[in-house]
């Protein structure tokens, strides 16, 4: 294991919500990615976040530790079920229900109602397929100098191939050159985990 997966330590709290989502099939955020996701928020003094995929509450947590402690996390998730864990982890985690804003549905529904320019952080831990349209979302979502963070940038290892040429890997590397090649944003790839494009909002 990479020595930045095993430098992020994972309390209780973490570590159960993990073993949640791997009872239920569901990935989520390395620690070493989680504790990426942590410094951006603290980095940007994250009040206002936005979460595209809620799963149990891993990256949620993550993000919450590193957001101020007045911050809002909301988070988008199209399974009522899994948000239901969510919420209870979050408060299992000392955060009071004030500091999340839990809305079932997808994302594409949700995020049109969300207010423009009012975010400082957006994760996106969605389906591939959605990827375009979050990082569209997410342009007209986060204030200048926000952070956009898209996890699973490595196409599971398959991003670098040529001869991989499978929807999703070739989706993931649109996003990824749409983003490097747009003025509107100062980008970089973090391989932890699943591999995380980030960018900041010029």
């Amino acid at each position: 294991m990479p020595f930045a997966e095993t430098y992020a330590a994972e309390d209780p709290v973490l570590q159960t919500a993990r073993s949640l989502a791997h009872e239920l099939g569901l990935p989520c955020v390395s620690p070493g990615a989680g504790s990426v996701l942590r410094l951006l928020a603290a980095a940007g003094n994250a009040k206002a976040v936005v979460e595209i995929g809620t799963g149990t509450g891993v990256s949620g947590i993550w993000l919450l530790r590193g957001m101020r402690p007045d911050g809002v996390l909301t988070t988008i998730d199209v399974e009522h079920e899994h948000q239901r864990i969510a919420r209870r982890v979050f408060v299992e985690a000392g955060f009071a229900p004030s500091r999340t804003r839990i809305i079932s549905g997808r994302a594409l529904d949700v995020l049109p109602r969300l207010a423009d320019g009012a975010y400082d952080l957006i994760f996106v831990d969605a389906d591939t397929t959605e990827f375009a349209a979050c990082t569209d979302a997410a342009l007209r979502l986060l204030r200048p100098g926000g952070v956009l963070i898209v996890n699973g940038v490595h196409a599971g290892g398959r991003i670098n191939d040529p001869a991989a040429r499978d929807v999703d890997t070739l989706t993931v590397r649109e996003t990824v050159k749409a983003i490097r090649e747009s003025e509107d944003w100062i980008p970089a790839v973090i391989s932890s985990g699943a591999g995380l494009l980030t960018a900041v909002k010029r």
